[in-house]
């Protein structure tokens, strides 16, 4: 559901890859054998403390990859690669594709592509779970904007040690 990995996604982009694309495609897709059984709050690394609890309440699991995966032949499995078929045979309900402006958010029940939601959204913003109403043609679903919030600004060089969150710095 997007409301799960939406926000680790955008966060990840926006704090722990710090806006480099590549660096984030490389780790998602270059990095694993086959595929990931789950996306972790290891993608939060360097995020502010106070945006991790707001998205976890303070919880954390690791992102796994597949692993232990056996095939009907018993051959050795491959990368997977996702289809309609296999999102289909698989039971998959959500796919996201990484552009250079924002993230596809794809509800694979309902169409072959979804609309965008900008890298620079608010990882806190409230998604509507509701596959039908993801369309590639309209703007994301949104339910609640985060309200009187400032704007999450580019990652700091280094966390403070306090555990407060020291603003960037501007050059």
């Amino acid at each position: 559901m997007p409301s799960h990995h939406l926000p680790l996604l955008l966060t990840a982009y926006q704090h722990r890859f710090r806006r480099k694309l590549e660096a984030m495609s490389h780790h998602l897709i270059d990095t694993v054998a086959i595929g990931w059984d789950e996306l972790g709050t290891d993608l939060l690394d360097g995020a502010p403390l106070s945006l991790i609890a707001g998205l976890t309440g303070g919880a954390q699991w690791p992102s796994r990859a597949l692993a232990h995966v056996i095939t009907p032949d018993g051959s050795p499995p491959v990368r997977m690669t996702v289809t309609d078929d296999t999102a289909d045979a698989q039971g998959m309900q959500w796919g996201y594709v990484l552009h250079e402006q924002g993230i596809e958010v794809i509800s694979l029940y309902h169409q072959d592509l979804g609309p965008i939601v900008k890298w620079s959204t608010d990882p806190r913003t409230l998604f509507s779970d509701d596959r039908e109403l993801w369309f590639c043609d309209e703007p994301a679903p949104i339910i609640r904007s985060v309200q009187n919030t400032p704007p999450l600004g580019p990652p700091t060089s280094a966390p403070a040690k306090t555990g407060i969150q020291r603003p960037a710095t501007r050059r």
